[in-house]
């Protein structure tokens, strides 16, 4: 405290003592401008630093309502996707199934369809060869009997007199005769 008030005192016995100078003793002028500068730093200072301290605060807390906000909006919009994608996948799902069920029913509509078609076709097919089968037998029968009945032909005009054919003719008559009394 001495090296304050002798500070002060010696003040008036510098030949400077009414101009502007440096004092170079540090012990001596540095605690007292620093309290100077302090004191009056604290007492102009303390409202404007409150001011801005308030308004920082201030900020500071309106930056974190705003923050909470959109968090709690984030985490409804969060909900409300989880929720429709919830749905999505379900209906997805169902698509699938059904998608899957219609596919297999439609291979087996299409194979069923192509079995049914090829058993028409193997049933036409077999028809058709039993048709040609029958009709080339038809064909060599007709042929067959042609030959036989122009062999006969032959054969019986080579063979056959007048009074053999007239016996013929006369037993067939008296054949078709006994079958009319017995159908009658």
């Amino acid at each position: 405290m001495k090296n304050v008030t002798d500070s002060f005192v010696s003040l008036g016995h510098w030949p400077y003592a009414g101009s502007f100078g440096f004092n170079t003793d540090i012990l001596a002028t540095n605690p007292i401008n620093l309290s100077v500068v302090l004191g009056v730093l604290i007492f102009f200072g303390k409202g404007v630093l409150s001011d801005l301290l308030d308004n920082r605060k201030q900020r500071i807390l309106n930056t974190i309502r705003n923050s909470e906000e959109l968090r709690g909006a984030a985490i409804e919009q969060l909900e409300k996707a989880r929720t429709r994608l919830q749905k999505v996948e379900i209906e997805a799902d169902e698509f699938r199934v059904n998608g899957y069920s219609e596919i297999k029913r439609e291979k087996s509509n299409l194979i069923n369809g192509a079995s049914e078609n090829l058993e028409r076709l193997e049933n036409y097919k077999n028809e058709t060869i039993r048709f040609e089968q029958q009709k080339a037998i038809n064909q060599v029968r007709q042929r067959v009997f042609q030959q036989a009945l122009q062999g006969a032909l032959v054969t019986l005009n080579s063979c056959l007199n007048k009074e053999l054919h007239l016996r013929t003719i006369s037993s067939n008559i008296s054949m078709l005769g006994s079958m009319k009394e017995i159908m009658d």
